[in-house]
């Protein structure tokens, strides 16, 4: 294989009818490293809605339980990536997130907001740290997935293009954004969390996370300003594994997110069924995901 044949097969499939193959080839095979972080970021991004973040502050989930809220928000994404919406760990995998939302009061908007991430953030990351950019038929298909992503959650008024996402993305933001210290603690265990990772390297870490960080969310957060040959370094040497990376084979093999050595709370394996929490529910309505029988069916 060369270093476009991926890409190539991309463009011979159809980015509305065949979606979810163009979207598994993006995130498993041309950029997982970059669409893990950018995921990362994209939920980060969301703290700083503060009926988003104080939810989860509320919660205590990440807070108290930082980790095995990580591993089961990118466990549960990713089984929909690798089985689709109609195998039965993809179905699972929707079923639990629908009933976790379903427990708590969140807005059809911030509902939406949060998808919206999903969208715009991993686009404009690789403008900027990726090998190279998403084609205009890449971001057709990623729209397509996760609108009906959103479909199975019950999501409405969706966007239906990448620009109507971006528009939908930026408007909440600029209407949103602020202050909340409920917000304010979650956002810090995550980012104490994920420089952990790294051992003695735990600082530089959090220091380079922040760099990455824009000022409307330094802002929101009332974080201190990342010096600005901080923030230079930081990003070069991302734009330095772009050009790095651009020179390496095609990866033949799909790497899901279930294989990233930041997933620490399952060594001996795990059920999709069984991800999450279960959280009694407050809220009324059906689950647009077929029940079976199972722990996820309660």
């Amino acid at each position: 294989m060369r270093r476009y044949d991926w890409l190539k097969e991309i463009r011979r499939l159809d980015p509305e009818r065949d979606f979810l193959r163009i979207y598994r080839i993006i995130a498993t095979h041309e950029f997982p490293w970059d669409i893990t972080r950018a995921l990362e970021l994209a939920l980060y991004r969301t703290y700083a809605v503060p009926s988003i973040g104080r939810l989860l502050a509320e919660t205590a989930e990440l807070t108290d339980r930082t980790q095995k809220r990580y591993d089961d928000t990118a466990l549960l994404l990713d089984a929909v990536v690798e089985h689709g919406f109609d195998g039965e760990d993809g179905r699972t995998a929707i079923r639990r997130i629908n009933q976790m939302h379903r427990s708590y009061d969140i807005s059809n908007e911030d509902m939406r907001y949060v998808l919206c991430t999903f969208v715009v953030v991993p686009k404009r990351w690789l403008d900027e740290y990726g090998w190279r950019r998403l084609t205009a038929h890449e971001q057709r298909a990623v729209a397509t997935y996760y609108r009906t992503l959103g479909r199975h959650m019950g999501i409405t008024e969706l966007p239906q293009t990448y620009e109507d996402f971006e528009q939908c993305l930026d408007a909440y933001e600029a209407a949103h954004f602020g202050w909340d210290e409920g917000a304010r603690r979650v956002s810090d265990a995550t980012l104490d969390l994920m420089a952990g990772w790294y051992g003695p390297l735990a600082p530089v870490v959090r220091g380079a996370s922040m760099a990455l960080l824009d000022a409307t969310l330094l802002d929101a957060f009332r974080y201190e300003r990342p010096k600005p040959a901080v923030q230079k370094v930081v990003r070069g040497a991302l734009k330095l594994r772009a050009k790095a990376v651009r020179l390496l084979p095609p990866r033949r093999n799909p790497h899901y997110a279930r294989q990233n050595p930041e997933i620490k709370g399952y060594p001996n394996g795990f059920r999709v069924a069984e991800l999450g929490t279960f959280p009694t529910s407050r809220r009324t309505g059906s689950c647009p995901v077929p029940h079976a029988e199972g722990p996820a069916a309660s």
